[in-house]
């Protein structure tokens, strides 16, 4: 067990539907990942942009960029994760992959589509709930619009952080800082989110406001303000376990099952 973990955020921008570009683009960028960062995170739909056009640009999961992530962990020894396009079985979903050095995986499919861009009528919603486990932490992923649903980021398996990738657009900003910041408070865990920079081919603009918080809301990251770059955060367990001791408030917790005829 491993008692911190850093990780690197990357705000990236995006070449609309062309995963191999962005495959050349995140290489580059990458290179500034510094050598204490174990876990690296990117954008929600990070190969693609936010396309609904999956039959189009979808790939299954021996796909190229799959094989991109798989052999970046490797080479530098650290998990890479993020979302994209993935087709399966004549489905599409929006998924999330972390991708560990020895090229293996863990995955988690978006659960709510964002409906304002029809993403709910083009990709399949997932059901699992995906808390994995990592060097002794429990980490629950989640993407973009997920983060307005807290019942399905509820802290009920006990995760130490949760993770959110996304396309957040420039109006509705205030509600990712806000969201992020609640998310982290209701669950006492830390909380980290990642968005996308620049401009789609929608005419959305993403402004980034990447952000690590720690289970009271404070911020721990810096301000990349609005431009690529990566922002490096560590993590304490620690002082994490000794502050659910003192402010044991996820002890109060109401009975809450998840209706399973929705799934």
């Amino acid at each position: 067990m491993h008692s911190h973990l850093t990780i690197a955020l990357v705000q990236a921008n995006a070449v609309w539907e062309n995963p191999l570009e962005n495959q050349k683009q995140l290489t580059t960028l990458l290179e500034r990942v510094s050598s204490k960062a174990e876990i690296v995170l990117l954008p929600e739909m990070f190969a693609t942009g936010f396309s609904m056009n999956p039959q189009e640009f979808a790939e299954s999961m021996q796909g190229p960029t799959v094989q991109w992530m798989q052999a970046w962990a490797a080479n530098y020894q650290k998990v890479l994760a993020g979302s994209l396009a993935i087709e399966e079985k004549g489905l599409y979903y929006n998924r999330f992959l972390w991708v560990l050095p020895d090229g293996s995986h863990h995955t988690y499919d978006k659960r709510y589509g964002f409906s304002l861009a029809g993403e709910d009528k083009v990709y399949t919603a997932g059901t699992n709930t995906a808390v994995f486990e990592y060097r002794g932490w429990r980490i629950c992923p989640r993407i973009c619009y997920d983060l307005r649903f807290p019942l399905w980021a509820r802290n009920t398996e006990n995760y130490d952080l949760l993770l959110f990738v996304a396309n957040w657009p420039q109006p509705r900003i205030h509600a990712w800082d806000t969201l992020l910041q609640a998310r982290a408070i209701e669950n006492l865990s830390y909380c980290i989110g990642v968005n996308r920079v620049g401009e789609d081919a929608n005419g959305n603009i993403y402004p980034g406001h990447s952000a690590a918080y720690d289970a009271l809301g404070r911020q721990m990251s810096q301000d990349l303000n609005k431009k690529e770059g990566i922002a490096e955060v560590t993590m304490e367990l620690d002082p994490l376990r000794s502050l659910r001791k003192r402010l044991n408030f996820l002890a109060d917790r109401d009975e809450f099952v998840w209706d399973q005829k929705l799934d």
